[in-house]
């Protein structure tokens, strides 16, 4: 009886092999769409394995009239299919079982019972370890890379057919060729500073007819700029990033997208975007998204009004918007191989779909890390956006990280006026102590990110005159103190804003060096060397440089600066003091803020340490005694790092 069962089995399974042969042959028979008939299917590509659920935009011309079917892939179907207010779109909830194949299936259209055409999509399988991917931390230093003014790798891709703007390295508001070849040629110069991790300012298409160098007026989010490169190169600059031990990370904007992304021209809903009878601009006050007594007029403004006429604002209410941008984010992670995000303008977007977005996005990869744009200079208010805080009004933003932008403006602040004659200044550093005395208001200040300036700040070297020991002055408090640091690229040298100039595009200067016939390079000690020789502009950029890679990597060796708590002290004449410290190690940091050589008051830190104390002197080299005695020369740091 077993013999003839085993027999029937047999038969009945090349039954169906032959049955299964024959359908798919029978799918393959029916034509592949054209560009005329699928404009597009979103996200590009899926894999089997994932939490987030597949949800494809498919676009084509009446699209909608049609029902769509998935074949070709074991345990992979559609579940459920929506029709968008234009006729040009469909949204089909895909199922993918834990069990399904991994490969490529068929979608195939049909209208009243006959096939029309197919489209094949591909579904991978999900690489082992993926969802435990780690992110950054305070053990990292975040290098934050402005693509288009970095290093133009490849000349070739200046200008493309497919896009409007050329480059012009003339125009402070124009693209100077910078790209993905050109960061990749450079990291090794990253690694040499000390950094482990790369934000990117955005480098998906931005096809604004002036103005795309900074990218972000997306108009299309699955797809790099090709003046950058391509998916493929992108992917592998991540790739080769990780082989010398840096992360990526990616800027990205859900708050608005660009006038001439794709979907403008035929949104899906009329809904997609944020309309106003007529144009109307976000009064840019975000503390109406928290203020108890903020009245609805002004709060909705805020969140629906729109950056600037040529970013139109994303409705995030709308569930298609926002399941299009969690798994959008999802894909990135998986398809590049990310290690986090930077959100830009993070409280513009409607703050309850942007909780539900992180939630997405971290039941994914749990170990991974968002931080926030949240520009404010008021401690409570940044405080509410960081997820796990205690709000009054029970919001939870699940947002993990924020960027510290109160202490970003007492630093700089402090730093400015430091050396100063101005009694007013005598105690300029007292800005930066009083800005740390909040962090009894955050959450989590390991999840804090800390930084001198960014792209849409002055450049350091206008905010201090180009006297490089305030540089120094800053970077040492951002070596040392708490949260994850993050430099701005060329701070490393104190950067100026071409010609003086003040606009966005003068102080977003290229890095010289990264163009082919550049008369300084920056990138290599001989050019910094040269630099130094030549005097100038760049005569005390290889000293900064040293003075940078010095700091961070020794701050890699750090478990009291990384992880440490801080012990501070009230700032006197000008002259700031604290303490990072574990149980086995202490890190004494004196920023030195004055016009005159000062004697360390040693005896007052003597509930942390008594007696004279000699340690690693981190910037000077050898060893230093810490006593009464010991004097700290003019506008300087002192960092001496000892065992407890």
């Amino acid at each position: 009886m077993r013999t003839i069962n085993a027999a029937l089995v047999l038969m009945l399974a090349s039954l169906m092999t032959i049955s299964c042969k024959n359908h798919e042959e029978a799918v393959m028979d029916i034509p592949e769409a054209d560009s005329t008939q699928i404009a597009r299917v979103e996200p590009l590509s899926w894999w089997t394995g994932m939490e987030t659920p597949l949800q494809l935009l498919i676009g084509g011309p009446n699209i909608s009239s049609c029902d769509v079917r998935i074949e070709g892939l074991a345990g992979v179907s559609v579940k459920e299919i929506h029709k968008a207010d234009s006729p040009n779109y469909l949204f089909a909830d895909v199922t993918i079982k834990d069990v399904a194949e991994a490969g490529t299936c068929q979608l195939v259209f049909s209208k009243d019972g006959k096939d029309l055409f197919r489209r094949p999509y591909q579904i991978a399988r999900r690489e082992m370890a993926s969802a435990s991917r780690k992110s950054f931390t305070t053990d990292d230093l975040i290098y934050l890379i402005f693509p288009d003014r970095f290093a133009d790798g490849d000349p070739s891709n200046d200008s493309t057919a497919f896009t409007a703007e050329g480059t012009d390295r003339g125009d402070d508001n124009a693209r100077h060729g910078g790209d993905i070849k050109g960061i990749i040629d450079h990291l090794d110069y990253v690694a040499g500073l000390g950094a482990t991790a790369i934000w990117s300012t955005p480098l998906l298409l931005d096809d604004a007819k002036e103005g795309s160098y900074h990218g972000y007026a997306c108009d299309d989010y699955y797809h790099i700029d090709p003046r950058f490169g391509s998916n493929a190169l992108y992917k592998e600059m991540v790739d080769s990033a990780h082989a010398k031990g840096i992360k990526v990370i990616m800027d990205i904007v859900t708050n608005h997208c660009g006038v001439n992304h794709w979907w403008m021209a035929d949104p899906p809903f009329k809904d997609w975007v944020h309309h106003f009878d007529s144009y109307t601009q976000t009064n840019a006050v975000f503390s109406t998204q928290l203020d108890p007594n903020a009245s609805f007029y002004d709060r909705n403004i805020e969140e629906s009004g729109w950056f600037v006429e040529a970013m139109p604002d994303m409705n995030l209410d709308n569930p298609f918007v926002l399941r299009y941008f969690q798994q959008w984010a999802v894909w990135w992670v998986e398809y590049a191989g990310l290690d986090g995000f930077r959100v830009d303008t993070y409280p513009y977007n409607e703050k309850e779909p942007m909780s539900r977005w992180c939630q997405a996005v971290l039941a994914e990869y749990p170990d991974f890390n968002i931080v926030g744009e949240c520009w404010t200079s008021a401690p409570d208010q940044l405080a509410y956006w960081q997820g796990g805080n205690a709000n009054a009004d029970g919001f939870d933003s699940h947002l993990p990280s924020i960027m510290d932008f109160p202490l970003w403006g007492a630093m700089t602040s402090a730093v400015a006026s430091a050396g100063g004659t101005d009694p007013s200044d005598a105690n300029s550093m007292r800005q930066v102590y009083d800005a740390l005395s909040h962090d009894f208001i955050y959450h989590d200040l390991s999840r804090m990110m800390i930084f001198g300036a960014n792209h849409d700040h002055a450049r350091l070297g206008d905010v201090f005159g180009h006297d490089p020991r305030k540089q120094k002055l800053l970077l040492s408090m951002v070596a040392t103190l708490r949260g994850i640091p993050q430099l701005y690229n060329g701070d490393e040298m104190m950067f100026s804003a071409r010609n003086g100039g003040w606009s966005d595009g003068a102080k977003r200067i290229d890095f010289p060096g990264g163009w082919e016939g550049d008369e300084v390079n920056l990138f290599t000690p001989e050019g910094r060397t040269a630099a130094k020789a030549a005097g100038g502009a760049y005569a005390d950029a290889a000293e900064l440089h040293d003075f940078t890679s010095r700091l961070f990597l020794w701050r890699k060796t750090s478990e009291a600066v990384r992880r440490g708590k801080t012990l501070h002290f009230i700032p006197q004449n000008n002259c700031y003091a604290y303490f990072r410290y574990t149980d086995s190690e202490a890190v004494f940091v004196f920023i030195n803020a004055s016009s005159a050589a000062q004697k360390l008051p040693w005896s007052h830190f003597a509930e942390f340490v008594s007696g004279p104390v000699t340690g690693e002197d981190v910037l000077g080299g050898g060893q230093v005694t810490l006593s009464d005695s010991t004097e700290i020369p003019a506008m300087s740091p002192l960092i001496a790092s000892f065992g407890r």
